[in-house]
């Protein structure tokens, strides 16, 4: 099969790559890029565990062709914090103990980084609503909700 070259940034960096035309972006990420914060759970959309985010929408990167980010700003969990500095959401999530085997968390963070980018002050529905795309089978999901709302209301002191 031949590779398709792909121009792209990746957490703020002008990426190129190349890649099967049938190359999932995660496998991309993950197996040629090195970035392994993004975890395939179900390969089928369903628990966002590959979330990234494409120009500023949440996809589930199992479900996109590596090709497909051509010209695209992709942003993935390692794009999240500020060099060593994690973000708060990252922060709060450990604080609260947000996680328990943390396949589910890269997913969680990108999902509730682009809530709080759009809502900086959601309501616990909001979050709940924002986060429906990705599934935990190890704990609830009381403690994930606490710590975006912590989250947001520390980004929301500055």
């Amino acid at each position: 099969m031949s590779q398709v070259r792909v121009s792209t940034t990746i957490n703020g960096d002008a990426v190129e790559y190349l890649c099967e035309a049938d190359e999932t972006l995660l496998d991309v990420l993950r197996d040629r890029l090195g970035l392994t914060g993004s975890k395939e759970g179900c390969s089928t959309g369903d628990c966002g565990a590959c979330s990234v985010m494409l120009d500023d929408r949440v996809v589930c990167s199992c479900l996109m062709l590596g090709a497909e980010a051509e010209g695209h700003e992709i942003r993935t969990v390692e794009g999240i914090a500020d060099g060593e500095r994690l973000h708060p959401l990252q922060a709060k999530f450990l604080e609260f103990a947000a996680l328990q085997c943390g396949i589910c968390t890269p997913g969680f963070l990108v999902a509730a980084k682009a809530l709080l980018d759009r809502n900086p002050d959601p309501t616990e529905s909001e979050i709940r609503f924002g986060l429906a795309g990705n599934l935990c089978r190890c704990t609830g999901y009381d403690k994930i909700v606490r710590a975006v709302q912590a989250a947001a209301a520390e980004m929301r002191k500055g």
